[in-house]
């Protein structure tokens, strides 16, 4: 499988060790917890960047305010970053029709015009990558060197689907008849509705929009409440790069009106096409409501990623892939390793080898300091399910072997955590835990392991380590998941498809298969000839 370059190039597989720099002290009104002292970035010249700041939604190619407004914070020091509109039904409803009426003449658009605009999106998000890698930390608490991997990948989409747009081929067919000719078109299917989650603000907007603008689809992308910043701060760099009014639209709302403005895209009659990233509970009410009017979908859900450590496999190999795929972004991607299947013969050594790589490795703390590896988690909820999973577990009979209990630095920051003696039984065995904790279950056998694997009803991505050839190919079969990194922990790339099976989504994203979400058939029979 291909690996994640823009990863390796941020250090995230080996996470080297770097020396700690001076620690810089809060502003008096952030909140920190501990001895610890946490650093923000306030708005403005020597923080977050002004210009890409934006606070409106962005609606046919203006700034819009609304009615009222929500806080943005920061999770590492609970500090508000800023206030956002808080859109509505109302409004989501309005940048729709705008979105529609902008349709109506970008499907018109050439495709080495659509191209020649994407790239200019690309390049302005190239040229101002710095700052928006500072967003994302400031809003999702991920490590800067993280973010600005993140804004990388998310540029890269931008440019496979600028040249991607540019070979969205038809058909043409033999007929059993001399005087009929039959061809296969492929046209744009309306206005997208995007719903993006907070994990990667800004890489799960690039992939959907890149490929449905490619197509000659227009959008209406309602981002995360966590993290509205990234995709306002996108927003600004398209209307530079003279992506024309209501192509591209965004609009903001608070978690509490997250539903109704949800239940307004999904059941708009002028919405051909809906693209969503986020739990599976989620993904299902926003299926029931596009069923109504049998709208295209195209989904990526909750994950349950199990990592096997087969008996001939490379311990070291195993253990920095470990290290890689669970704990980027402090566990909080859908695709992380959530279960460590050990077999008995290896188990011992992995274990010891795995807190050996966690305790030297990995450093918590604010996501600007340059030491930090693992930032906080999104919020104190995300705190709370990570602690459910670890006292679950240890009533149940399994051992810490490092970690298991909250930082000292402050609400929203858990400790890497190790168990051991994990049972089938436990709920970190069976419930995405979406935070830094990996459990380790002993097996057996090579089909006690994929029965294990494939017992859950989601099937995002896997990982497995083996040095047998013809163990790597029943395996790699015999997974139920969308993605199977071999001998690899980081398997993303824009260059291949993103996407999983049974319940964790529908279609697929990136890759030359990722603009056929926003594509319709249409078969013309041409005849009298």
């Amino acid at each position: 499988m291909a690996t994640c370059s823009w990863l390796r190039s941020c250090g995230a597989p080996r996470y080297p060790l770097v020396r700690p720099r001076r620690r810089l002290l809060p502003r008096p009104d952030c909140w920190a917890s501990g001895r610890a002292p946490l650093r923000t970035y306030a708005p403005g010249p020597g923080g977050l960047p002004a210009a890409l700041l934006r606070k409106d939604s962005f609606v046919g190619g203006r700034w819009l305010p609304a009615a009222t407004a929500f806080p943005v914070l920061d999770p590492a020091s609970g500090a508000e970053l800023g206030c956002v509109a808080d859109c509505g039904a109302t409004e989501a409803r309005g940048a729709v029709d705008t979105a529609y009426k902008a349709f109506c003449s970008w499907r018109g658009v050439s495709a080495k015009e659509r191209s020649s605009l994407l790239r200019k999106w690309y390049d302005l998000m190239i040229r101002n990558k710095d700052d928006l890698a500072k967003i994302i930390t400031a809003e999702s608490g991920k490590p800067l060197k993280e973010a600005q991997g993140e804004i990388l990948y998310s540029a890269f989409f931008l440019e496979w689907f600028s040249e991607e747009a540019r070979r969205v081929y038809g058909d043409v067919i033999c007929t059993p008849t001399k005087e009929k000719r039959a061809l296969v078109l492929k046209q744009p299917v309306g206005v997208a509705a995007v719903i993006t989650p907070w994990n990667f603000p800004s890489a799960m907007i690039t992939r959907k929009v890149g490929a449905a603008l490619a197509a000659g689809c227009t959008v209406v992308v309602k981002p995360a409440e966590d993290t509205p910043f990234s995709a306002l701060a996108l927003a600004e760099l398209a209307n530079q790069a003279g992506i024309p009014p209501g192509v591209y639209n965004v609009i903001p709302c608070s978690q509490r009106k997250a539903k109704d403005v949800g239940e307004a895209l999904c059941t708009h009659p002028l919405v051909s096409k809906i693209s969503f990233t986020g739990s599976t509970a989620t993904g299902k009410i926003l299926l029931h409501h596009a069923a109504n009017s049998v709208k295209r979908v195209s989904m990526e859900l909750g994950g349950h990623a199990p990592f096997i450590v087969f008996d001939s496999a490379n311990v070291d190999q195993a253990v920095a892939g470990a290290m890689a795929s669970k704990f980027r972004n402090s566990g909080q991607t859908c695709v992380c390793s959530n279960r460590f299947l050990v077999q008995r013969g290896i188990h011992d050594s992995f274990v010891k080898k795995f807190a050996e790589a966690i305790k030297t490795n990995l450093h918590v703390g604010n996501g600007f300091e340059e030491r930090t590896t693992q930032g906080p988690l999104i919020n104190e909820k995300a705190v709370e399910k990570v602690e459910k999973h670890v006292s679950d577990a240890l009533s149940k009979g399994a051992t810490v072997v490092t970690g298991g209990k909250r930082h000292q630095l402050g609400k929203n920051f858990f400790e890497p955590t190790l168990l051991s003696n994990v049972t089938q039984n436990m709920l970190c065995s069976h419930e995405e835990t979406f935070g830094p904790l990996a459990p380790v279950i002993k097996f057996d056998t090579e089909e006690e392991a994929v029965a294990m694997a494939n017992a859950a009803d989601v099937g995002l991505a896997g990982y497995f380590y083996s040095q047998d050839p013809a163990q790597i190919w029943r395996v790699a079969e015999q997974l139920e998941v969308g993605m199977v990194g071999v001998n690899e922990g980081l398997i993303s790339s824009v260059e291949c498809p993103f996407g999983g099976m049974k319940q964790s989504g529908l279609g697929r994203e990136g890759s030359k298969y990722g603009i056929d979400e926003y594509l319709e058939l249409k078969y013309v029979c041409f005849g009298g000839l």
